[in-house]
């Protein structure tokens, strides 16, 4: 797969998020270090969905021991994980 940059994997998670999780809402509050879960835009059940998403759109596999706050939590640290694993 082609390298992504992290610029370009933060807007495909960031519309994402938005247009699944913050219906309604004012999109542009969220910002790239906000944390999904502290700011109530996701609860367990969208990490999963969440997962399922980065996976499919990125065609990487994310390991039971890798669903960690510092991996999944906002846009920064999801940007940073994908890139690792795209490596």
């Amino acid at each position: 797969m082609a390298t992504v940059d992290q610029g370009t994997i933060k807007q495909k998670v960031k519309y994402f998020v938005t247009e699944t999780f913050m219906i309604g809402e004012d999109r542009n509050k969220l910002s790239d270090s906000d944390s999904f879960m502290q700011k109530e835009i996701i609860d367990s059940t969208g990490v999963l969905e969440l997962a399922t998403f980065v996976e499919s759109e990125f065609g990487i596999s994310i390991e039971d021991n890798e669903m960690i706050p510092d991996n999944l939590d906002s846009l920064d640290n999801l940007s940073r994980f994908i890139s690792r694993k795209l490596g």
